[in-house]
């Protein structure tokens, strides 16, 4: 168990502006949208700026598609796509009176529809920018593209502040292949892992790195380069070791396994090398490593006690983040609580912290995998991230207990009329008959049912223009729950047809041993529905790849030109 840490010594970055006021100040303006007794404001952009600088808890949610958020959006707005909200919010905003506001381009009324719904599921304090993403684009507000774009902005801040060292894959190449003393991990996720990774690199995601090194390093002589695909999770993953004290020398991998392939290098694929749990030896200099980053970066424990009052309190916002494996997480946890692997929730905050301001706790019995994490997470600008300290050797003393997958949170799910694949498939190739697939794009590229059309939810007035009058028309997705949510909406827009769900969606056909094919022959829509890595677009790897390492280190500097951007320096 580690000791409690004091706080560190911290200062904020010049990227925090001073002035500020919480949420519900910041939305008491015009009345625009009413439901019963809840209002929609809308909120101007210089009152938006006093939210982001304040210290009230709020969400700022942009409902476009996720596509259109990654072509521009304001620095702290998650992406929340109005084709998904009810699949996303329950999680991302777990307190229904917390201020939220919504963004769109302006003049997609998208806000608005999606205002109706969070009314409807019991949200009570909500806002649209007035004049959208465009509006504040126009009263200077600074727009960043792509995505989880704090996150990744942040990696570039830490290896400029920290001089995170990095190796260059030619090196790094001659290296091995001369055989010398090279330790190669891979910090993301075992999927990405086994779909590409540097050759003879073992797979350690994210926060593991710290818990487990200790029994895949030799000796205090071998180098340790630690990868990713492209660059936030590399400096992230290799300043922990540093910041934790691992006495070999310890590097970046420069661009990761774009770079290496950029340089002409191929990747290993298939790869299965994952890292043990540590052995005793190895968990003492890992909570040594763990103690000697929480009394650097100011960590803050909480006992049970504390929390199970905060679970309690329906004033404030509470996270309840479980760092540890998804085998650990499902084999018991805290009830209530939601997997988020530490390395990919700093890789990715804004897709599992939707309320800014938040009390946010993590959760690893063990202690290292949470106190790195938090220590990310101050880095970043978070006010009131906890681990929580186990109480004796009970890990989850006090607390209810689950087991088992846990169900993602959805708001007012109903089931529609379904349609058994192989009926399904009796009826293909009837001009009476029409497939709605509702799967993100990349998806529906890579397989659907024959014939059928690609949409997207919240542009369904599309689909309906796009295609012929038919008899009856089936809705599908990938496990089928969007488009039971789409279909109330598409019986509004095709009243002389009858509408169905395929039972168990894309993936009951596909156990049903029932053919896809592939390609975007038909689509009502354009493809801008989600955002594409490098290796996901169909052609042009190289300069998709090149783009994307650009787009990141220019983050960098774009930070700066935003005062609402707020990350912290420790000494």
């Amino acid at each position: 168990m580690l000791a409690t840490a004091t706080a560190g010594r911290r200062k904020t970055r010049r990227f925090e502006s001073t002035t500020g006021t919480d949420a519900h100040a910041g939305s008491s303006h015009h009345p625009d949208l009413a439901r019963g007794h809840v209002v929609t404001r809308r909120l101007s952009p210089a009152r938006l700026r006093k939210v982001l600088s304040g210290q009230g808890e709020f969400a700022f949610l942009d409902v476009r598609e996720q596509g259109v958020h990654a072509q521009g959006h304001p620095f702290y707005a998650c992406s929340v796509p109005l084709s998904h909200l009810e699949m996303m919010v329950a999680d991302l905003v777990p307190r229904r009176t917390v201020p939220v506001i919504l963004l769109d381009h302006g003049d997609d009324g998208l806000a608005d529809r999606a205002a109706g719904k969070l009314v409807d599921a019991g949200f009570s304090d909500l806002s649209v920018l007035e004049g959208g993403c465009a509006g504040w684009k126009t009263d200077g507000g600074e727009l960043f593209s792509g995505i989880n774009v704090p996150s990744k902005a942040f990696g570039e801040y830490i290896e400029h502040q920290f001089q995170t060292p990095a190796i260059r894959p030619e090196d790094l190449k001659a290296m091995l292949d001369r055989g010398e003393p090279v330790v190669v991990l891979d910090s993301r996720p075992y999927d990405e892992y086994h779909r590409m990774t540097i050759p003879q690199s073992t797979d350690v995601p994210g926060a593991e790195l710290v818990y487990r090194v200790h029994d895949l390093v030799p000796d205090a002589d071998a180098l340790v380069v630690v990868n990713c695909a492209g660059r936030t999770r590399s400096i992230i993953g290799c300043q922990s070791l540093r910041n934790a004290g691992l006495p070999n020398r310890i590097v970046a991998l420069a661009n990761g396994t774009m770079g290496w392939e950029i340089a002409g290098f191929a990747c290993e694929r298939g790869a299965t090398r994952v890292a043990a749990p540590p052995s005793a030896r190895g968990y003492a200099k890992a909570v040594a490593g763990a103690d000697r980053v929480a009394r650097r970066f100011g960590v803050e424990f909480v006992s049970g006690e504390i929390v199970r009052a905060w679970q309690q309190d329906t004033a404030r916002t509470l996270f309840l983040l479980d760092v540890r494996t998804e085998e650990e997480f499902e084999a018991l946890r805290i009830a209530g609580s939601r997997h988020a692997p530490g390395g990919q929730l700093v890789q990715a905050t804004d897709e599992y912290i939707g309320v800014r301001n938040a009390r946010v706790v993590l959760i690893d019995p063990a202690g290292i995998r949470s106190v790195l994490t938090a220590s990310w997470l101050n880095q970043m600008g978070l006010n009131d991230v906890h681990v929580l300290q186990p109480e004796g050797d009970d890990e989850f003393a006090g607390f209810a207990t689950e087991r088992g997958r846990r169900q993602p949170a959805r708001l007012g799910f109903a089931h529609w009329r379904t349609l058994p694949a192989a009926e399904l498939d009796g009826m293909l190739g009837s001009d009476d008959v029409a497939v709605i697939d509702l799967s993100r794009s990349l998806g529906f590229r890579n397989g659907h049912v024959p014939g059928a059309w690609w949409g997207v939810r919240s542009r369904l007035d599309k689909a309906h223009a796009a295609l012929p009058a038919v008899k009856h028309l089936v809705l599908t997705s990938p496990d089928g729950v969007l488009a039971h949510y789409a279909a109330p909406e598409a019986a509004k827009l095709w009243q002389s047809s009858c509408i169905r769900v395929l039972e168990d969606g894309n993936f009951g056909w596909l156990d049903g041993g029932l053919s896809f094919e592939s390609g975007t022959d038909r689509i009502t829509t354009t493809l801008d529905d989600m955002w594409y890595r490098p290796y996901e677009h169909a052609e042009d790897y190289e300069k998709h790849a090149r783009n994307y390492l650009t787009w990141e280190v220019a983050l960098l500097e774009q930070v700066k030109r935003d005062p609402a951007v707020r990350f912290r320096a420790y000494r």
